[in-house]
């Protein structure tokens, strides 16, 4: 099924992980995808895969931290297609380490590369997506297991993130703009070097996993994206969906 026929998505981070999987589901589903990342040769890699699935994919150098990069990325869609119908922020520096150590300055990056970036992008591509446009933002479960030490600066940008989601979703419904959030899990080279880093980790976190294996970013992650995107999500807006086998967020 092709649910995203001629549909233009712009996916941040699409270089990687989380990113590119969601880039590579979207071509599959029909849609025209611009990969943008703040580095070139790995989104040209996306768009390249897209391409040998049939797809169509523009690559875009873009650091979601300079405003011009974003108002640029924005600009060469329309010029390259003429619309926007989807947006997935998901480009994001992982601010991690305990909050007494953690530098303030990897915390503020943080901000800017997650909640910041998520909020000029929605805003430049808001009047493209007046419509009847899907937003699609990435957050964490780690937002909401407070517990999970040297995460607490990583789950405050993600809560930032649900939360002008949600504001958004309510504000721009009449304009006919849908915004979702997704919780992800899924293997990526920020993941793999987790486990590789901390492997007595790896057995606690398959173990919190109802389903027992660690998602794919294409397979699991990208088709929940496709259908938020799709006109058969065409009433749910402000939600929040949980894409990780089950992990139990509640202790």
């Amino acid at each position: 099924m092709r649910a995203l026929e001629d549909k233009v998505a712009i996916v941040t981070g699409a270089g990687q992980g989380v990113g590119e999987g969601v880039a590579l589901a979207l071509a599959a589903a029909g849609a025209r995808v611009v990969a943008a990342g703040r580095t070139a040769e790995k989104v040209e890699r996306t768009a390249a895969a897209v391409a040998r699935g049939g797809g169509e994919a523009l690559a875009l150098r873009c650091d979601v931290t300079n405003e011009d990069d974003i108002r640029e990325c924005v600009e060469r869609t329309i010029a390259e297609y003429g619309t926007i119908d989807v947006l997935v922020n998901n480009a994001h520096v992982p601010p991690l380490g305990p909050l007494a150590e953690i530098p303030e300055a990897l915390f503020d990056e943080g901000w800017r590369t997650g909640p910041l970036a998520t909020f000029r992008f929605m805003r430049a591509c808001r009047p493209y997506l007046m419509h009847g446009g899907s937003i699609v933002n990435m957050g964490s479960g780690s937002a909401i297991r407070p517990d999970l030490t040297a995460f607490g600066a990583y789950g405050a940008c993600k809560e930032a993130i649900r939360t002008l989601s949600r504001a958004a979703a309510c504000e721009w419904g009449r304009d006919g703009i849908r915004v979702n959030v997704v919780l992800p899990l899924a293997m990526s080279p920020g993941m793999a070097a987790f486990l590789e880093e901390h492997p007595e980790a790896r057995d606690g976190v398959l173990g919190a996993i109802p389903l027992g294996f660690i998602g794919d970013s294409e397979q699991d992650v990208g088709p929940a994206v496709v259908w938020l995107c799709s006109d058969a999500a065409h009433y749910v807006t402000g939600a929040c969906v949980c894409v990780d086998g089950g992990q139990d967020y509640v202790r």
